[in-house]
């Protein structure tokens, strides 16, 4: 006898709920990543908003709107009056290129350096390679400011040819001159390290079965080690950029000459008299560009290298 359904009490229970899946959770947990990270990155992202704004405003303007939260949008008396002041104002062309000249310079030579020398801490079985990458490390420790003084005054007597009219001529001292500014700065101890340290990771069978083909140790380092290291030269080219790129103190010391000055060196101008804050802003706004792109360009890499044995002890 078939029980009709409509007449069936009504006891009130409902339907128990449904236990919280694995995959929920976890999207769950990413949603609320993604909402911390962006809330972080534009904390981060104040200072540049702040930057690139202000540099669009008159002085008088950036000083008003300081204690608002129109510091951070561009709203007023806007315009590119400040960029056309720091071009009157220095001679941002050659500043410009002479930071890309030193920087280029410095960036590439201390890869081939670099990469080389933590070749053969890594990778090559010699007597003292463990003392020798100890005191590499140890120099890590030694503050810039600490050598910069007995540093101009060796880099003051090396020799060096300059021409005189039109004639190649054998003279002492680096100061005033590119390559004060590029070979202090070519070997770099954290980039040995760093390079030394993701060479152990790759399998040194790799090595052996190169050896016993006849290659030659330049030859592994040249067409299989480097080739693998792609993440490890990014890194490296990243945090040597930096430094290059924003080398101010010691191409204060050693460069007395406009024409051969970096553009860091630059930002003083604005500081002479009365400060030009529109400008300053504008003039930081264009030497903060590059660093950008090419973090950009190589941020990939750089958190691939991070995330895996770039740094790995």
């Amino acid at each position: 006898m078939a029980i009709d359904q409509s007449t069936r009490p009504d006891t009130g229970a409902k339907p128990a709920p449904r236990p919280r899946t694995e995959k929920s959770r976890r999207r769950g947990g990413k949603i609320f990543s993604y909402i911390v990270m962006s809330l972080l990155a534009l904390f981060f992202l104040f200072p540049l908003v702040y930057m690139f704004v202000s540099s669009l405003k008159p002085d008088a303007q950036i000083l008003q709107d300081i204690d608002s939260p129109q510091a951070f949008l561009p709203v007023g008396d806007i315009s590119l009056d400040n960029y056309f002041g720091v071009f009157e104002r220095v001679p941002f062309a050659q500043f410009l290129f002479n930071s890309v000249l030193i920087t280029v310079l410095t960036v590439g030579l201390g890869l081939i350096v670099n990469s080389m020398a933590g070749f053969a801490l890594s990778r090559l079985e010699w007597k003292g390679r463990v003392v020798v990458l100890a005191v590499v490390i140890a120099t890590l420790i030694v503050p810039f400011e600490t050598i910069a003084v007995p540093m101009v005054y060796w880099v003051a007597q090396l020799p060096t040819l300059v021409f005189e009219g039109g004639v190649l001529k054998y003279d002492f001292g680096w100061l005033n001159t590119y390559q004060v500014q590029i070979v202090p700065f070519i070997a770099n101890a954290f980039s040995i390290f760093l390079f030394a340290q993701y060479f152990s990771t790759i399998p040194k069978s790799l090595d052996e079965a190169a050896r016993i083909d006849g290659a030659s140790w330049f030859a592994i380092y040249r067409r299989i080690i480097v080739p693998l290291s792609g993440p490890a030269f990014a890194t490296v080219a990243i945090l040597t950029f930096l430094p290059a790129w924003n080398q101010y103190l010691w191409p204060l010391m050693v460069v007395q000459k406009e024409e051969l000055r970096p553009v860091m060196v630059g930002v003083q101008y604005f500081f002479q008299l009365n400060a030009a804050w529109g400008e300053v802003m504008a003039y930081t706004s264009l030497i903060t560009i590059p660093v950008l792109i090419m973090f950009l360009i190589f941020q990939r890499a750089f958190v691939s290298s991070i995330a895996s044995s770039g740094v790995k002890g």
